[in-house]
């Protein structure tokens, strides 16, 4: 058995068989879907359930590198008992083959299958897709359903929606905090804010993403190696991104030395200095001229080129000059801090954002659907921006 088949079949429902219905099974789609966090992406994150007679006969999700979608893995784990049954899956099912023709259409299979019905938690707004694959289902007889758990299908796909939606990769801002937030001392010491428990999540966290960001000042302060150390599998390594104007990244510095191991991207102007260049260069860097006013980088250009990368996700880790501007120019997607239970003080103690700010309280960056969880004696809040609106036009 196949390191997805085993996954696949250990995802069981709790309750019994004669109990179970459609949001159950729904359920256990979305659960199997979580199961390619890390290994579908650029594609979406997809589980199926294949049931018949009120039990389950099938089970899969994707991984990019399987070439086979979550329909088609549970459609052969059940073979002909997949005829008349009900197929269960979190996304609409794709009606068109893969990039480069990777993938057949999972539409097709499961009218091959005879499958008599179709339940989905949401369409798929790929525009390639977006209710097409539904209405060939029910062109082919089968009957379809939509709707269950919607909004959790939507959370577990909100990078690839994004994606999809805008070719822009989903940017998600995290911050480590002091109550009174700061992110460093006046001297600029920011090892350890958060504890342990904290910094576990934190990794957690990266895994999710394709890829991360920081500033050159994190990167000159911290020499952090920002990879992926969770010890889970993925797909690719986590791409790593500086924005450095001037390539004032050092060439023995913890990125640089470990570019042979993880892509190591760098933003720069094209006036930065040659040698500087040609020196990273041969450490396996990678140079990208973007372009620049008054010694700053486009956060806009800059991610416009990650998503040219076919990379969905990137998850901005500091600092505090970087979290302000992105929060100015509201490219945000989502907003983590994790709080510890320390004051820093000082008015030279580096803020958590940056920038100049705001004038009017009524101007604040609100948080929605907020999410509040422990991590040791550190509390992580997770939210989604709601910017205020801007003044209203007078007529």
């Amino acid at each position: 058995m196949s390191t997805h088949e085993t996954i696949a079949a250990d995802l069981q429902f709790d309750g019994p068989p004669e109990l179970m219905n459609d949001l159950d099974y729904l359920q256990l789609a979305l659960k199997l879907a979580a199961q390619g966090v890390a290994l579908a992406s650029p594609n979406p994150l997809v589980g199926s359930v294949v049931v018949r007679d009120g039990g389950i006969v099938g089970r899969g999700f994707h991984r990019y590198l399987d070439l086979k979608h979550a329909e088609v893995w549970a459609l052969e784990e059940a073979g002909e008992r997949a005829r008349g049954s009900t197929v269960y899956v979190n996304l609409e099912p794709c009606c068109h083959r893969g990039e480069g023709k990777r993938t057949s259409p999972c539409v097709q299979a499961l009218i091959n299958a005879g499958v008599a019905r179709v339940v989905a938690s949401m369409l798929d707004p790929n525009p390639r897709v977006n209710g097409r694959g539904f209405s060939e289902l029910q062109a082919a007889g089968i009957e379809v359903s939509v709707g269950g758990f919607e909004k959790d299908a939507r959370r577990l796909n909100e990078k690839y929606i994004k994606f999809v939606t805008s070719g822009l990769p989903f940017i998600h801002l995290k911050l480590a905090s002091s109550l009174d937030g700061r992110i460093a001392t006046r001297t600029g010491d920011s090892r350890w804010v958060t504890g342990e428990e904290a910094r576990e999540a934190s990794q957690r966290l990266r895994h999710e993403y394709d890829a991360i960001l920081i500033g050159i000042r994190t990167a000159l302060l911290d020499d952090p190696l920002l990879t992926d150390r969770t010890g889970r599998q993925r797909r690719r390594a986590l791409a790593r991104f500086v924005l450095d104007a001037g390539l004032n990244l050092p060439v023995n510095s913890q990125l640089v030395r470990s570019a042979g191991d993880a892509p190591l991207i760098v933003f720069s102007s094209s006036g930065a200095d040659s040698d500087r260049r040609t020196a990273l260069h041969a450490r396996g860097v990678e140079t990208v001229d973007m372009p620049c006013a008054g010694g700053r980088l486009s956060p806009a250009e800059v991610f416009a080129e990650i998503a040219r990368r076919d990379l969905t996700s990137v998850v901005v880790e500091g600092g505090s000059e970087v979290a302000g501007s992105l929060i100015a120019e509201r490219l945000i997607d989502k907003l983590t801090i994790f709080y510890a239970p320390k004051i820093i003080g000082g008015r030279a103690a580096v803020p958590s954002i940056g920038g100049q700010g705001i004038e009017r309280m009524s101007e604040a960056l609100q948080l929605d659907e907020v999410d509040i969880t422990c991590h040791g004696a550190d509390w992580e809040i997770t939210g989604y921006p709601v910017f205020a609106d801007d003044e209203p036009e007078q007529g």
